[in-house]
């Protein structure tokens, strides 16, 4: 099954739930979002159901285009009750509580992604991979990722790997090494267990993106291979980080705009 074709068919079987009566699934990452080359379209709502959608489904145009391209089920041009309602329940399972801070550009990413049928130059260009004996390596610092002294992934990091995500999705006979590191403070264990930890929070948020292959060596080193001084702030910040590197790669065919 290709990419572009699986919006088509979750939407397909969201209406065959609703015709059943069913309470339909809402994955995140089916949506037709509305960019990509249709982001220029103009698109209006009319029907019944109008006034029940959400203000940001409603008056934005990005909104608009979420409805008509996903719920407008029996394609007449009109949004019923049902339609409607339908709509709202997956924009909020994927908005949240937040509903009128939705970041709709990153829905464009994932659109022009799909269309291409692989994954984002331009995005894996920015993270500035450098040659390394093992492949192509990208590091990533803790306070991109993490809070001090925590494992847990910081609200947007997932976002920040999302392109990484598409490209392993993409190319699926690249392996990955994920290696963790700290700076000096702290004892020996506590440094090696949060070490570990953090590569293993990137191994796990690219599971959820659906990267689930077996590809991943995941190791933490502690306070080992520093990359600069623990003597001062600055030098102890570039040594708390992540670095991922695509074995076997060759960082220059991410520096290429081609």
């Amino acid at each position: 099954m290709t990419k572009l074709n699986k919006p088509i068919l979750a939407i397909a079987a969201t209406a065959a739930a609703l015709i059943a009566g069913a309470s339909p699934v809402f994955a995140q990452d089916r949506w037709d979002w509305g960019g990509g080359r249709h982001g220029d379209r103009e698109y209006r709502l009319i029907g019944a159901g109008v006034p029940i959608l959400y203000p940001e489904l409603r008056t934005t145009n990005r909104g608009r285009a979420f409805v008509m391209r996903n719920f407008d089920f029996n394609r007449d041009g009109r949004v019923n009750p049902r339609e409607a309602r339908a709509a709202n329940r997956a924009f909020a399972n994927v908005a949240g509580s937040r509903r009128d801070r939705f970041d709709w550009n990153s829905r464009d990413h994932a659109v022009v992604v799909e269309e291409r049928g692989g994954w984002d130059r331009g995005a894996m260009r920015g993270y500035g991979f450098r040659q390394t004996s093992r492949g192509a390596t990208l590091r990533l610092q803790e306070d991109v990722l993490f809070k001090t002294d925590s494992a847990v992934l910081r609200p947007g990091a997932i976002e920040k790997l999302r392109p990484l995500a598409d490209y392993l999705s993409s190319e699926r006979g690249v392996r990955v090494a994920i290696d963790g590191y700290t700076d000096s403070r702290g004892t020996d264990a506590h440094n090696q267990a949060l070490s570990e930890r953090r590569a293993d929070s990137v191994r796990a948020a690219f599971d959820e993106m659906g990267v689930t292959r077996a590809r991943f060596s995941v190791v933490g080193h502690g306070e080992a291979d520093p990359v600069a001084t623990n003597a001062t702030p600055a030098g102890m910040r570039q040594n708390r980080r992540v670095e991922v590197t695509l074995l076997g790669q060759r960082a220059d065919r991410f520096s290429n705009s081609d």
